[in-house]
């Protein structure tokens, strides 16, 4: 929908950042310029977002019209990271890279070129359209996207295959809601108004999370564990079930199976070990299991901060397992609230081609190995094209993958915004739109919407969307490629693709015949056996990386950065002799980072956090969080564990 407002265009589209809620906006244009960008309030709109958008998208006109706008293609002059490089043609720049990737594969074959393809904040199609389409058809090898929700994914296919996720305005008639892993404050921030509902109309609000939050500030009772706990937590409730003998029995006969291995598994989980492994007291277990068992409708909303960490896997099944031992399904308010992603996005993918043939499938989390031939009997990568990241400031072990970019021997290929800190490492570097200079669909996770993208301005300078990148690189190398245009996917304005009643889950999805599957010997990770938490005297500290309202992902930096700052709880500060202000070392065997500190005690003792987001120009060293992060990946689908990172603090000498 396009209107006229006095000498002003608006726009109606949908915001594609990375957040399950997919605002409907309206995008006001005038002489070719965004001078506003706001909620859309009437007509066929996401209702859910109906009132008001995030910081984020309320900036986005910083970096639409920032003088930071890469407006024209780059080609590498100078040094690796320096950061110097000459202007260019896009016919140049196509022709060189379409030749370097023709080469490699000619020379070296198609697993010597990688595509790291994550634009977790585009539409359907500039995600898994035509670039995606154009390396599975040159059969480059597959990055897969464990970096992060794959473990959720996995654990969610396992227990609930083929059921959809709980409708989240339904949370207003649940009298318990437990928020799990999650923080709604920065993310999926129209939650919030619902859960304010929830607690008016006399619900409970639980947030279990290491971190006190913005959301845990809302809760009734907020349940600080240790990183890497969920799993233990979530075993000693279902065991506390069961020696009271207050499981739903008849829903556990009815819709589960397995029940009595998952069960077994609890069994070396008592309240008192629980406890001293979660680092919480005994009593807010019980607490737990009290309200567990008598609050109904009961609703639990589970986030990804469960799945990153070594016990990740258990922790997604335990936790989901859980809820299905206390039977809250089948009525309106009860339910798991989790992505809703496998509905909304599968109209547009049923849409795309199918490529047949077999490629060579890379965890994203292990490309530094690849890329550094530390990989034995893996062929050397020759070329990499990075779109829609920042691997240099986003993956794991920061010091590994910037290593690994340095290479003068791999040529790298760089298509992005704004001038990134993984753009300094390239040979060619091409400007791209932003999602208000695209025509796309945006399909939610959050809830059950699917939304048209319109373009709202014409491309800034000579920059060029993902698809159209990809059209001119298939051209340059004799490649057809069939992706659809967004006209030709035939959504116009939103599709709603749930009714405001559903779902009910194990009523209106999931129905009678369908059972939870608590236990299963053939997959990969049949029970939740989560390994004990490591102390380590050398590194005493568990540092978290979180996300912030400034930032999606590394996107937005440039100009909105969160603070570059540690935080530590008093305690934690008061033996080390720190105080707010103190400059500090964060360090492990990985690498160190140097900042100033921040004591507060809304990050419980035992740990720290460094916020996600942060650029290299942000710290003295150029190091980032990520550098204090393994590569390990966890116990299910090759999860990272960004909250697994042990530290020490210390002050600058």
């Amino acid at each position: 929908m396009i209107s006229m407002v006095s000498s002003r265009l608006v726009v109606r589209t949908a915001c594609t950042l990375d957040c399950p809620d997919t605002c409907s906006l309206d995008v006001t244009v005038q002489n070719g310029v965004i001078v506003d960008i706001d909620a859309a309030t009437t007509g066929d709109i996401n209702d859910f977002t109906a009132d008001f958008i995030c910081r984020k998208v309320q900036q986005s006109i910083k970096r639409v019209h920032s003088d930071a706008r890469l407006t024209t293609p780059l080609i590498r002059t100078g040094p690796k990271g320096s950061g110097q490089f000459r202007t260019a043609s896009w016919d140049e720049s196509i022709e060189l890279v379409a030749s370097k990737i023709k080469l490699a594969i000619m020379k070296h074959g198609v697993d010597s070129v990688f595509g790291y393809l994550y634009n977790s904040s585009s539409g359907v199609l500039e995600s898994s359209g035509a670039m995606v389409e154009l390396f599975a058809r040159l059969g480059c090898p597959e990055i897969e996207h464990n970096i992060c929700a794959a473990t959720f994914g996995a654990a969610w296919k396992q227990t609930f295959p083929g059921m959809d996720a709980a409708h989240p305005t339904h949370m207003a008639s649940s009298q318990l809601v437990v928020i799990w892993g999650a923080n709604p404050t920065v993310s999926n921030t129209h939650l919030l108004p619902i859960l304010t509902k929830c607690q008016a109309n006399g619900g409970t609000v639980v947030v279990i999370d290491p971190r006190r939050t913005g959301v845990a500030d809302r809760a009734d009772i907020h349940v600080p564990l240790l990183p890497g706990t969920d799993a233990v937590l979530a075993l000693a409730i279902a065991r506390e079930l069961k020696q009271r003998q207050i499981l739903n029995a008849q829903f556990i006969a009815q819709h589960t199976k397995g029940s009595e291995q998952f069960l077994d598994a609890a069994q070396e989980w008592t309240l008192a070990d629980a406890a001293c492994e979660c680092g919480i007291e005994e009593s807010v277990i019980v607490s737990l299991v009290n309200l567990i068992s008598s609050k109904s409708p009961a609703m639990l909303r589970v986030g990804w901060g469960i799945e990153r960490n070594r016990n990740g896997g258990s922790g997604m099944l335990a936790v989901l397992a859980l809820w299905a031992l206390a039977g809250h399904f089948s009525q309106r308010g009860s339910g798991i609230i989790a992505s809703t992603s496998a509905v909304t996005a599968a109209p547009v993918l049923d849409k795309l081609p199918v490529v047949v043939g077999s490629r060579t499938k890379i965890n994203m989390n292990h490309v530094a190995r690849y890329l550094l031939s530390d990989v034995s009997g893996q062929t050397g990568v020759k070329v990499l094209v990075v779109q829609g990241a920042n691997p240099a400031v986003s993956a794991p072990d920061q010091n590994r993958i910037t290593r690994a970019l340095a290479q003068e021997d791999l040529f790298t290929v760089v298509h992005d915004q704004v001038l990134t800190d993984t753009a300094m490492y390239a040979d060619v570097v091409l400007p791209a739109t932003t999602q208000f200079e695209v025509d796309d669909i945006a399909a939610s996770y959050g809830v059950f919407a699917l939304q048209r993208v319109r373009k709202a301005i014409e491309p800034i300078g000579e920059s060029r969307s993902n698809t159209n990148v990809a059209l001119l690189l298939a051209a340059a190398m004799g490649v057809k490629l069939l992706t659809p245009t967004a006209d030709e996917c035939g959504i116009d304005d939103i599709v709603t693709l749930r009714s405001a009643d559903e779902p009910i889950q194990f009523k209106t999805t999931f129905p009678d015949g369908n059972r939870a599957v608590l236990f299963d010997e053939s997959s990969k990770l049949a029970l939740p056996k989560p390994r004990r938490i490591a102390r380590d005297s050398n590194y005493p500290l568990i540092m978290l990386s979180p996300a912030t309202s400034r930032t999606i992902n590394s996107m937005f930096a440039e100009f909105d950065a969160p603070a570059a700052v540690v935080t530590i709880n008093p305690q934690d500060a008061l033996s080390r002799h720190i105080t707010t202000g103190t400059r500090v070392t964060v360090h492990n065997q990985l690498g160190v980072v140097a900042l100033d500190c921040v004591v507060a005690d809304r990050v419980r003792p035992g740990t720290c956090e460094i916020p996600k987001g942060l650029w290299r120009r942000h710290t003295d060293s150029g190091n980032v969080s990520n550098v204090l992060i393994s590569d390990d990946i966890n116990d299910l689908a090759g999860g990272a564990c960004f909250n697994e990172a042990r530290v020490q603090i210390t002050k600058e000498q």
